[in-house]
């Protein structure tokens, strides 16, 4: 091989090689962490926060062995699956200990605000991360698919800001909140890290309250706490479900306390399993086999005794009722409905499922399901005193009501006039709510004067 005749060569002395430091490596450990908590442990991944306020929550929860007590059973059920999406998603394992601040693990926690689930997603919230609330299920209390959610939501958050604490601050404030709030430090030429934003009482608690959760889990003993053993092995696997079926007999074909498979599937709204609206039930990892089994072992005849059925018209839950064979009573808990309310046409209904129906529920109905109600309107009965040339017509103008229906009040031609002074006998509407009472006599005054008022447009 020819040498080229343009090589070129260093010009000076030779020259030390500068001195790195070593840099230290994650080494994975030969042995699998003992517990749920030592594997969370060596995930920890997001920066310390160090203040006041963290030790302060530190003591507030360390002061609360029975509070943690019941924190940590709850997730016991829960906390295997939550660290094992966070890992294979590469996300810090801290997350796992967020539902310890958002609901206490408690997958049926409501908000005052109407934030529902362990995870506590806003329903629209829930819509945009595709969790489905309709009449048989609330997926923002799903296990799986709220962990999903939540998972997918923290992603995005962090992939805009960057940041695991602000990623959190946008988590419970809001990701429009938190930019406005980092723009306008900007603007005063202010600081923008999470313990420099200016933001509510709530969100500047928010992450002390999990670097303090976070403090104890590392080192509980250093807070006289003792952290129930969670084995580091899943609590549940899920199990597909082919048919509709009763809730209580799914439990027990399972062998598990109803209590327990709630708890597991906490999402179902109603005491029917929809095999086309919820196709996979979570049980005990051991009672899975059993539940199968006892399942094809079955011979108790259906396995449903719970279908939908759609209002063809706008009904009284009384009229509803009586079409479909059930008592008012039954109807109305089973569903929900508050008394004195209209059950929209439209609406879908639980009722009970009758011999003849053998086809389970569809799955446009089991995904869409909904129960529109309205107030029940009550006509109330009043008397007023006709004026001079009332009649009939004017009256029932004035009020707002048939003519002939007036004129079958009180008995006359729906063409009569009326005497001055004469007593007129009028049945008008009033809206009624839950709790509410119905205004009497005194509304039928308001509303005639209200009658003989000119109407006015309103000023631009």
């Amino acid at each position: 091989m020819a040498i080229s005749d343009n090589l070129v060569y260093p010009a000076g002395g030779l020259k030390p090689l500068s001195s790195d430091p070593l840099r230290s490596h994650q080494v994975h450990a030969l042995q699998p962490p003992a517990d749920i908590w030592e594997r969370i442990r060596r995930g920890f991944a997001m920066p310390e926060l160090d203040s006041d306020v963290v030790r302060e929550r530190e003591l507030w929860y360390s002061s609360r062995p029975d509070y943690i007590a019941r924190m940590t059973e709850r997730g016991n059920k829960y906390l295997f699956y939550i660290v094992e999406e966070l890992e294979r998603r590469n996300m810090p394992s801290e997350l796992a200990l967020l539902p310890f601040i958002e609901s206490a693990f408690n997958p049926q926690a409501v908000s005052s605000a109407k934030a529902a689930g362990m995870w506590q997603f806003m329903p629209a919230t829930g819509r945009t991360f595709a969790l489905k609330q309709n009449l048989f299920r609330d997926d923002r209390r799903d296990v799986i698919e709220s962990t999903r959610a939540a998972l997918d939501y923290l992603q995005k958050l962090y992939g805009m800001f960057g940041d695991w604490h602000l990623a959190l601050a946008a988590y419970n404030w809001g990701e429009g909140s938190v930019q406005r709030a980092i723009s306008k430090a900007q603007k005063l030429g202010h600081g923008t890290s999470y313990p420099e934003l200016n933001m509510p009482m709530e969100t500047r608690l928010y992450v002390p309250k999990l670097q303090a959760v976070k403090n104890i889990v590392t080192n509980p003993d250093a807070f006289l706490v003792t952290l129930p053993a969670i084995s580091n092995h899943p609590y549940f696997q899920s199990v597909e479900i082919r048919r509709d079926i009763d809730v209580t007999l799914a439990a027990k074909l399972a062998e598990v306390s109803i209590e327990d498979f709630k708890a597991l599937n906490p999402s179902i709204n109603k005491p029917v399993l929809l095999a086309s609206g919820s196709s996979q039930i979570l049980l005990p990892w051991d009672n899975a086999e059993r539940f199968q089994a006892n399942l094809e072992a079955y011979t108790g005849g259906r396995l449903a005794s719970w279908t939908a059925w759609i209002a063809p018209t706008t009904l009284k839950s009384a009229d509803a009722a009586t079409r479909v064979g059930m008592t008012e009573a039954e109807l109305r808990a089973v569903n929900n409905i508050p008394a004195r309310m209209l059950i929209r046409a439209g609406s879908t209904l639980l009722i009970r499922r009758s011999a003849s129906i053998n086809a389970d529920v569809a799955t446009h109905i089991a995904d869409n399901g909904q129960l529109s109600l309205a107030p029940e309107v009550v006509l109330r009965k009043t008397t007023v005193k006709a004026g001079k040339k009332d009649s009939v017509t004017t009256l029932a103008k004035r009020y707002a009501v048939s003519p002939d229906a007036l004129a079958g009040w009180n008995k006359v031609s729906p063409t009569a006039s009326f005497k001055s002074g004469q007593a007129v006998v009028l049945y008008l509407p009033g809206k009624v709510s839950s709790g509410k009472k119905v205004r009497g006599k005194s509304s039928a005054v308001a509303s005639r004067k209200r009658a003989q008022k000119p109407i006015r447009t309103a000023k631009k």
